[in-house]
């Protein structure tokens, strides 16, 4: 499944017509069903992230070495005066990951808490809108109050963890280089702005795969409103 976090819903159908309650269903039953969506995959998501390996382990969340350094990543690699910091290029990988895994489970209650702000006449649009559309409403309303947020216990917990101590070393030595090189960009010192929103990223990435499963599953709609709510889109 491709996650993406573009959002745009459409309130009628492709003739024109309101989009309408499903049958049998209140405005207040369809709003309580997409909440209680988002908390199982919330819970879920959090779950799977706060053990060992829960980021580092997952390919499809797994923080890599930023991007927007790997000026800096090639350029150690490669150079035999930095041969000393070559292993920490990957254990700062590591410890990033490990920072997120310790940090996740603060993310349940900031969630759960914007779970709670879905209204019946948001309701409707996400029902009946794209796979993951539950996801990406969270995702618009709460991505930047979240890192937010977030980002202290990040900071914490790659400074527990000894990401942090490290990215300074590897900075420590490498800026001085990179000041002046022509072609070579210094590290940003703040590690953790770059993992918080990579951890966010995860955590959406699998919510929205929770959503899926709901929506695609029955066995997934674990209480009766689930399954009377995602009930009406099978087919």
């Amino acid at each position: 499944m491709i996650v993406t976090f573009g959002f745009s819903f459409q309130s009628c159908d492709e003739d024109g017509n309101l989009l309408l309650p499903p049958l049998g269903l209140t405005e207040a039953e369809v709003a309580q069903g997409l909440r209680e969506a988002l908390k199982v995959g919330t819970n879920n998501s959090v779950e799977e992230t706060n053990i060992h390996d829960g980021y580092f382990g997952n390919p499809d969340i797994k923080i890599p070495w930023p991007q927007d350094a790997m000026g800096a990543y090639n350029y150690i690699n490669n150079n035999s005066s930095m041969v000393l910091l070559r292993p920490l290029l990957e254990e700062v990988i590591v410890l990033m990951n490990r920072g997120a895994e310790a940090a996740s489970e603060k993310a349940k209650p900031i969630f759960i808490d914007a779970i709670t702000g879905i209204t019946i006449h948001d309701a409707w649009e996400i029902l009946n809108g794209a796979d993951n559309a539950a996801t990406m409403y969270l995702h618009s309303r709460t991505f930047s109050s979240l890192h937010e947020a977030f980002k202290p216990d990040i900071h914490d917990a790659l400074q527990t963890v000894g990401a942090a101590a490290i990215w300074s070393q590897i900075a420590n030595a490498y800026n001085p280089v990179a000041n002046f090189s022509p072609g070579l960009n210094p590290l940003d010192p703040d590690l953790s702005d770059y993992a918080t929103g990579k951890a966010l990223d995860g955590l959406f990435f699998l919510i929205a795969e929770e959503e899926y499963k709901i929506r695609k599953d029955p066995v997934a709609r674990i209480n009766d409103i689930l399954r009377r709510v995602f009930g009406t889109l099978d087919k």
